[in-house]
């Protein structure tokens, strides 16, 4: 039975997920991509029926943990934004050697624009850089609808497959049709005689790596009928994808006389050459809309004599996103109407902490203290988070944001390099994500670094999920290495203020690695009751270990 659901884009693409039968789901927050999780672990856990659906402490482990559902014979969902399938690179190249038994689909949301990302780069680099299928919806209900077919085309030929969207469809809601849904049965496990698939040992891996390229001809077979060439009159064309086939179906609307133009519709990769070649050889030129590296536009290039127009020439605006303006600018549709455009000068409102941020209080106490040490300009290495803010002036507190994790690494390599003292902030999250193996290696330095861990409990910026490092960072630090006495934990208020920033100089001056966790509960999820539940929890479990403790003789 069929019915309909209003949702994002990336949400259509859990729906889907859910009703194909999945049995678990994985991810890491990371904005555009979150909703695509949430709404499929709100979905199960409304009907669970043995499906499961986890926040990973990165996307490296979100990979491996849907990898594991996979080889056990479940379909299986895992979400990550564009900059974390960095972050699982490992995890996804090699299993495109080793293969999958249960249908896998990975969802990338990328990020053209760099609206909350560090960069634009654009995922289906990877996905040919690993030799497997990227499909690439226009619209929320293609969103949902290619998702199944992921799924269908994962399992017939065992390889997993990328879903990828975008930030303007990742977050554009419309209305789907919806299929029946399936139960999570799965396919069993994989015959004794393929075990060894999964075996990535070298010998295994030479095998497995020609079997990948030997699936590529399949591969495109089965893509074709997702790709498409229409016929026109003209000599002129152009060749869409993703949002460009979105945003020239809208202009088809305006312009009826566009449909004269041949032109080439991309919705999955890798592209059968010989459908680029039908295309080139109606056309002496071509535009390329497409969302947001020049791969259309590049293959094109190479593959005949027609001039080729886009990102490249300067057609398309080589950064930034993709919008229907640039391609009536492109097409020169915009000649009569742009005296008649309107500008709007509004003025720019840049991001700032929440009012009542326990991040101001300690990064105030931050800069007091290194002011009164006599050393305020400290560079300063920051990392991934809402934190990042203090980067912004007036408070100015952070001076380098590279990646997940990269703080505590950069500050010790300052130290290394003579910067004394050397600070590095990082969130309690973004710890648990990627800063452990450098604090183990900060732990071992010797060198006088000062590494402060802002603790809000949850994943802040993406909508305050619970932080898989919740009331466990001092003691993670600890295993780490870092001793006792140098571990502070704090409490970032006004009326601790002056307290704070003692505490602040000790650790500062302190010839080796010391550790500061400021930690009070981010305000928004204390508004929302976020940890509520968990709260309620530890403090019953506390009460009865101090009722069992008082009971003994």
């Amino acid at each position: 039975m069929t019915q309909n659901t209003l949702a994002l884009g990336v949400e259509a693409v859990g729906c889907a997920a859910f009703d194909a039968g999945i049995k678990g789901a994985f991810g890491y927050p990371g904005t555009p991509s979150t909703e695509g999780f949430e709404f499929v672990e709100a979905m199960i856990q409304e009907a669970p029926e043995g499906r499961v659906a986890r926040w990973a402490a990165n996307e490296k482990v979100a990979y491996d943990l849907a990898l594991g559902v996979s080889y056990a014979g479940h379909r299986t969902l895992v979400t990550m934004k564009h900059v974390g399938l960095n972050v699982a690179m490992d995890a996804y190249a090699n299993s495109a050697l080793t293969g999958v038994r249960g249908g896998l689909v990975l969802l990338v949301a990328d990020d053209p624009g760099m609206h909350s990302s560090q960069n634009e780069q654009d995922s289906r680099r990877l996905a040919e850089f690993a030799w497997l299928p990227c499909l690439e919806p226009s619209t929320v209900q293609e969103c949902y609808d290619f998702t199944w077919q992921a799924f269908e085309l994962s399992e017939a030929l065992q390889i997993p497959v990328m879903v990828r969207l975008v930030t303007r469809l990742a977050h554009c809601r419309a209305a789907l049709r919806r299929r029946a849904i399936l139960p999570p049965t799965g396919l069993g496990l994989a015959p004794k005689d393929t075990i060894q698939d999964w075996v990535l040992i070298p010998s295994n891996a030479r095998r497995r790596y020609v079997d990948l390229l030997a699936k590529q001809p399949r591969l495109i077979e089965r893509l074709a009928p997702m790709n498409r060439l229409v016929a026109g009159g003209s000599r002129q064309g152009v060749a869409v994808s993703g949002m460009g086939r979105a945003y020239f179906d809208q202009l088809l609307l305006e312009y009826p006389a566009l449909a004269a133009l041949p032109r080439l519709e991309v919705a999955a990769y890798p592209v059968d050459p010989q459908l680029e070649a039908a295309f080139l050889a109606q056309v002496d030129e071509v535009f390329v809309f497409e969302e947001d590296y020049p791969v259309l536009e590049e293959r094109l290039g190479l593959r005949g004599s027609a001039k080729v127009r886009g990102r490249l020439d300067g057609t398309v605006p080589r950064t930034g996103e993709l919008t229907p303006r640039q391609l009536k600018n492109a097409l020169a549709l915009l000649v009569a109407e742009a005296k008649e455009s309107i500008t709007l000068d509004l003025p720019p409102r840049a991001p700032r902490f929440c009012d009542g941020c326990g991040h101001v209080d300690a990064y105030e106490a931050m800069q007091e203290a290194l002011a009164n040490l006599g050393v305020p300009e400290t560079r300063v290495f920051g990392d991934i988070g809402c934190y990042t803010l203090a980067a912004q002036e007036p408070m100015g507190a952070i001076h380098a944001v590279v990646e997940m994790g990269a703080s505590i690494s950069m500050a010790v390599g300052a130290a290394l390099a003579g910067q004394t003292p050397s600070v590095a902030v990082i969130g309690d999250s973004t710890f648990g994500h990627s800063g452990l193996p450098a604090l183990l290696t900060a732990a071992d330095s010797d060198v006088n670094v000062t590494i402060i861990i802002l603790d809000n409990r949850v994943v802040g910026m993406t909508g305050q999920q619970p932080s898989q490092a919740l009331d466990q960072v001092e003691r993670m630090a600890l295993g780490m290495g870092i001793p006792e006495a140098q571990l502070q934990v704090l409490t970032p208020l006004p009326r601790l203020h002056d307290a704070n920033v003692k505490a602040m100089e000790s650790a500062l001056q302190h010839p080796g690695p010391s550790v500061v966790i400021f930690r009070r509960e981010c305000i928004q999820s204390m508004r929302r009751g976020v940890l509520k539940d968990h709260d309620r929890e530890l403090k019953a479990c506390a009460e009865q270990v101090c009722a069992s403790t008082e009971a003994r003789p």
